[in-house]
Order: structure tokens, then sequence, then C-alpha cells
């Protein structure tokens, strides 16, 4: 079974964490089974960008992203090219090392929502 490895964020894992990821799940399922509680305000719905996760390690071996997550992505804060939606990003085979960026955009918590 694949390692998803966690890298330390300040507020959501401070030290850190690893541990086994089943194939076929979303990472931010994966992150949220094992207690980290990365935002994900749509629901994992792939209409936001508050799942937004950097692959450090294995961005190569996940099936390519859809167009509608391309385009979200381009208004994530911290986008890099190894980028994606933690909702969006399905766990293969190989292991993965994550980074969960500092910001996130969430713009129903800022009040700036669609009303």
């Amino acid at each position: 079974m694949p390692r998803l490895k966690v890298l330390p964020h300040a507020t959501l894992c401070p030290q850190g964490a690893e541990f086994e990821a089943e194939s076929g799940k979303s990472i931010c399922d994966v992150l949220l089974e094992h207690g980290v509680d990365i935002e994900h305000a749509c629901e994992k719905s792939c209409a936001c960008t508050t799942c937004h996760v950097i692959l450090r390690e294995g961005f190569g071996t996940l099936a390519p992203a859809e167009e509608k997550e391309e385009d979200l992505l381009d208004k994530a804060w911290g986008l890099e090219a190894t980028s994606r939606l933690s909702c969006q990003a399905r766990v293969a085979q190989a292991d993965l090392a994550i980074e969960i960026p500092k910001y996130t955009i969430n713009y129903e918590r800022e009040g700036r929502g669609k009303k």
C-alpha cells in the first residue's frame, strides 16, 4: 500500500505525518481519515481551491488533472507546477509527499461569497 507523507504545517499538522493511503482514494479523503483537517469548503466537489496541496514527491504518478481542476488551480494561493486539488487527485500505487500551503483562499469564510 502506498504511503502519504505530510510535511509539517503550522496549524493542520505541526509535526508532519506519514501513513498508508489506499489507492483510488482522494488525497483529501486520506488526509481527513488520518486527522489532518484540510479545508474543503465546497465539500470536495471541485468548486473551490481550499484543499490545494503541493506534491513534493510522486506528482508524476497521479492521473492528470482535468480542465475544471486546472482552471480552479489558477486561482489558488501559492500555485506551483506540482499543485493539485486534494479532492480531485487520487492516490495511485506510488508513495506521495505533500505540502499544504500556508494560506488558502476561502471566499465564503472571508465574506466575499455569492449572495
